[in-house]
C-alpha cells in the first residue's frame, strides 16, 4: 500500500512539473545561476519548476513578505515560486548564485518523503554540531529564535551551500543536486570574504588607533611634567642672572636650551603621532563606509520614510 501511495504521489508530482514547465523557457540569467552552481538535471528541474525570478527591492518585498526585520536574499514559496533579490554590487559576486542554490534546496527538501527527511535530518544535525563559522552559527541562531520548526530545512540549505567539509555520506546525498557542490561553497566563501576582509581591516585600524592613543596620552603626560619643570628652571635662571659668574650662567642656559630642544623634539613626535592617528581614523571611517555599502547592497528590507 505504501509503495502504491508513493507511486501515485510521484505521478502527481511529475504531472505538476510538466504543467509548470510546459511552455516555460528559463531566462539566460536564471540558466546562468544554475550553471554557476553546477545544478544537475534533477536540481534544474526543481529550480525551473519554481520559475525563479531576480527582482528589485520593491518586487522582492512584495513576493517575499517577512515579518522579521532581518536581511533576506531569497525565498521559496511552495506551489508559487522562487524569488531572488537582485544584488548589483560587483564586490558581492556569487551571492545570487548561492541564494539560488539555497532556495532550490528548500524545494528539494519539500519533496523528500518522511523517511528520506528523517534520514537527511539525522545527517545534517550531526554536521551542524561541527560548524565553527561564526557567521553561519549566528544565522542558525536567528532562525531558532524566529521559528525553531524550520531549523532542519534551513540547515539542509545552509550546509549544502556554505559548509566546505562534510561527511562523505552527506556529500553523496548532495550529489543528487550538484555536480560539484564545492563550486557553490567557493562562491559563498568569495562574497563572505568581501565582508570579512573589510572587518579585518577595520579591526586592524582600531588596534593601531588604540596603541597610538595610549602612546599620545603617555607622551602628553610626560610633556606636561617636563613643561612644568622647564618653567621652574627658566624662572630660576632669570633669578640668578646677576648673582652668578657669566660662565656658570652660560653653562646653565646652555643646559636649559638642550632640554628645551629635547622637549620640542618630543612635541613634534607627538604631533606626528596625532597626524598618523587622524590619517588612520580617516581610513577606518572609509572602511566602515564600505562595510555599510556592502550591507546596504544585500539589504532587501524597505526603508522607512521620515516625517516632514
Amino acid at each position: 500500500m505504501l509503495t502504491g501511495a508513493l507511486l501515485v504521489l510521484n505521478q502527481q508530482q511529475a504531472i505538476y512539473d510538466w504543467i509548470k514547465l510546459r511552455g516555460y523557457t528559463p531566462p539566460p540569467t536564471i540558466v546562468n545561476l544554475a550553471d554557476a552552481t553546477t545544478m544537475n538535471n534533477q536540481a534544474r528541474r526543481m529550480f525551473y519548476v519554481n520559475q525563479p525570478q531576480l527582482q528589485n527591492k520593491e518586487e522582492f518585498n512584495s513576493s517575499c513578505s517577512d515579518n522579521e526585520q532581518s536581511i533576506v536574499l531569497g525565498c521559496y514559496i511552495q506551489n508559487k515560486g522562487i524569488y531572488l533579490y537582485n544584488v548589483n554590487d560587483p564586490r558581492l559576486g556569487g551571492v545570487e548564485e548561492v541564494t539560488a542554490a539555497h532556495e532550490m534546496l528548500h524545494a528539494a527538501y519539500d519533496r523528500l518523503s518522511g523517511e528520506e527527511r528523517d534520514y537527511v535530518n539525522q545527517m545534517i544535525n550531526v554536521e551542524a554540531k561541527k560548524i565553527t563559522n561564526q557567521r553561519i552559527l549566528k544565522t542558525i541562531e536567528s532562525y531558532k529564535k524566529r521559528d525553531s520548526s524550520v531549523i532542519d530545512n534551513e540547515l539542509h540549505s545552509i550546509i549544502g551551500t556554505e559548509v566546505r567539509t562534510i561527511s562523505s555520506e552527506l556529500e553523496s546525498y548532495y550529489k543528487k543536486y550538484f555536480n560539484d557542490r564545492l563550486k557553490v561553497v567557493e562562491l559563498s566563501e568569495k562574497y563572505e570574504n568581501a565582508f570579512t576582509d573589510l572587518e579585518d581591516l577595520s579591526n586592524s585600524y582600531l588596534a593601531k588607533m588604540k596603541n597610538l592613543k595610549a602612546e599620545i596620552e603617555k607622551s602628553n603626560q610626560e610633556l606636561s611634567s617636563e613643561a612644568d619643570y622647564l618653567a621652574v628652571e627658566y624662572a630660576a635662571i632669570e633669578a640668578e642672572r646677576n648673582d652668578i659668574d657669566p660662565q656658570s650662567f652660560n653653562n646653565r642656559v646652555y643646559a636649559y636650551n638642550g632640554k628645551v630642544s629635547a622637549y620640542n623634539v618630543k612635541v613634534n613626535d607627538v604631533s606626528a603621532k596625532i597626524d598618523e592617528y587622524n590619517r588612520i581614523l580617516g581610513e577606518y571611517n572609509k572602511t566602515i563606509s564600505k562595510e555599510g555599502d556592502l550591507y546596504n547592497a544585500i539589504d532587501s528590507r524597505p526603508k522607512t520614510i521620515n516625517n516632514n
